[in-house]
């Protein structure tokens, strides 16, 4: 018996003991891992204070990008918000906008998926909305060499000079029975026109009843790319906008849009391949339209990946529409407004323009580059009212430093445009209209100068650059060298209301109301 006991206390205290050591070396780590220092803290952006569940969606306002610069004036150049469960990094200076869209542009040029715009453009398979890789260099390929190329440019001038004839002689018809003229709406007939024409072979007219119901659509389309559904920042109450009849226009606005595409791809498909003509006998380069070039493309790349769907190319085609139609027509409304407010800019501009005509009845593109003052006018009032203030968001797609503040993956970016353009360490008085400013400055709006970028830079600018500046410069200065401008019932141009209507693209509240007089030496006897 003993022998039996010593030999249970020795087994039992070999169990024991190496229990008992390992529960001591558990409680040592344990006590180690509590005791130890934490580990050093990230340093993020500064934020406001947000609140539970909505962060800080309560602080963006009716026009956030007037918000975001006077949030930024308190936060900093860079800001980091909370909108719903979404992190958000604000840039409203020069210098993070460059370290965003040139020194780590890679790392930021993913875009974030938006509801809406991934439904209004075929799952986000156009150019602007399209998330970074091999799809988005395709898309991408297919505008610059095929479509936006500035020998494609060249190639429709016919078509700006004809379609800004046109506007002048409406407006002349307006002024001569003594109406007041909506330029806002002949702004907008311009530049519909000009891009049908280009993309689509020919125009929907005001006059018929397909193309008031084109233009009404095209107008819902562009307004709905800057709606946000609170599902993207709260995904929880993504059911609201099924309450709220969101979902219902988007819809519908889509389904419209399709039908039309589709009914305009039919039609180029069905036209005779050897008669390249269209309805208002337009050839353009060889009778091509976008429509055509990015058909015949289709067909040439059949066995490339990803192949070209006819989905990409309605997006595509969308595109064009939302970057140009609206974006150009905002951006010639601005201009003739902040030129009715600053009369002296007005005169300036008027003379140019009238002295490089000379006694020609129509300018045309090549009396453009004589125009310094005209370039001037255009880069001020794109520094003042960049057409898309917030441009379009971004993504970063790793974790990095920028100026000293990490930054997660999957942190959206706005770069605010508008806020750098009226920066008072940039900018002499920059809520003043001076178009002065510009002419003994290489600052150009291409991407190149960051303090300068309505159309944003990077891998994600706008291509399209150079077609909407083609338009604008010779609209505006056909505008000016045929037409003295005024007010209605006398009204002072200080006076003009400049209130802003807030959507993708930034335009006027109220429509630009004008009473026209054909200038002297050009007006008909």
């Amino acid at each position: 018996m003993p022998i039996q006991r010593a030999m249970k206390m020795v087994a039992y205290q070999t169990l024991i003991v190496p229990l008992v050591s390992i529960l001591l070396f558990i409680i040592f780590l344990h006590k180690r891992r509590y005791t130890a220092a934490p580990p050093p803290r990230k340093r993020l952006p500064p934020s406001p204070r947000k609140l539970p569940i909505i962060g800080n969606l309560h602080q963006l306002g009716v026009y956030p990008h007037r918000s975001f610069q006077a949030l930024s004036r308190r936060y900093g150049q860079l800001m980091l918000l909370h909108l719903g469960q979404l992190p958000v990094l604000v840039a409203s200076s020069a210098d993070a906008a460059c370290e965003i869209m040139r020194n780590q542009d890679l790392i930021f040029s993913n875009r974030p998926k938006l509801s809406i715009p991934d439904r209004l453009t075929y799952g986000s398979r156009d150019v602007a909305f399209v998330p970074y890789g091999e799809y988005w260099r395709k898309a991408r390929s297919i505008c610059v060499l095929q479509l936006l190329s500035n020998k494609r440019v060249q190639s429709f001038r016919r078509v700006r000079e004809e379609e800004t004839s046109n506007m002048i002689d409406k407006i002349r018809q307006l002024g001569s029975s003594s109406l007041v003229v909506d330029l806002s709406d002949v702004l907008v007939t311009t530049t519909n026109n000009v891009f049908c024409r280009v993309a689509l072979g020919r125009k929907y007219g005001d006059e018929d009843g397909e193309g008031r119901k084109i233009k009404k659509v095209l107008k819902e389309f562009v307004e709905l790319l800057g709606t946000s559904s609170i599902g993207d920042y709260i995904p929880w109450l993504g059911w609201t906008s099924r309450v709220n009849d969101l979902d219902v226009k988007v819809e519908k606005i889509a389904k419209l849009l399709d039908e039309f595409l589709e009914g305009v791809i039919q039609e180029h498909r069905d036209r005779d391949k050897g008669e390249k003509v269209c309805d208002d006998g337009f050839y353009g380069d060889g009778g091509l339209d976008f429509v055509d070039i990015l058909l015949e493309f289709q067909t040439e790349n059949k066995g490339s990946s990803p192949p070209v769907e006819v989905d990409t190319i309605k997006a595509i085609i969308l595109d064009m529409f939302a970057a140009g139609t609206d974006t150009l027509a905002s951006s010639l409304e601005w201009a003739i407004a902040e030129l009715i407010r600053n009369p002296r800019s007005m005169k300036s501009l008027q003379n140019e323009v009238r002295e490089a005509a000379g006694m020609k009845e129509e300018i045309s593109e090549e009396d453009l580059e004589k125009m310094h003052y005209l370039k001037a006018v255009i880069k001020e009032s794109l520094r003042l009212h960049a057409p898309v203030p917030l441009l379009i968001a971004r993504e970063s797609t790793q974790d990095t430093k920028l100026m000293g503040y990490h930054i997660s993956a999957g942190t959206q970016v706005i770069v605010n445009a508008w806020a750098i353009g009226r920066d008072p360490s940039l900018w002499e008085n920059p809520q003043e209209f001076h178009p002065e400013r510009f002419l003994d400055t290489s600052i150009d709006f291409r991407g190149l100068h960051f303090e300068l970028i309505p159309f944003g830079a990077g891998r994600r600018g706008c291509p399209g650059v150079a077609f909407a500046v083609a338009v604008n410069e010779l609209a505006l200065a056909k505008l000016v060298h045929k037409f003295e401008f005024a007010l209605p019932d006398g009204g002072r141009g200080e006076d003009l209301d400049m209130t802003e209507s807030y959507g993708i693209t930034v335009r006027r509240k109220s429509p630009l109301l004008v009473v026209t007089t054909p200038h002297t030496c050009h007006a008909k006897l």
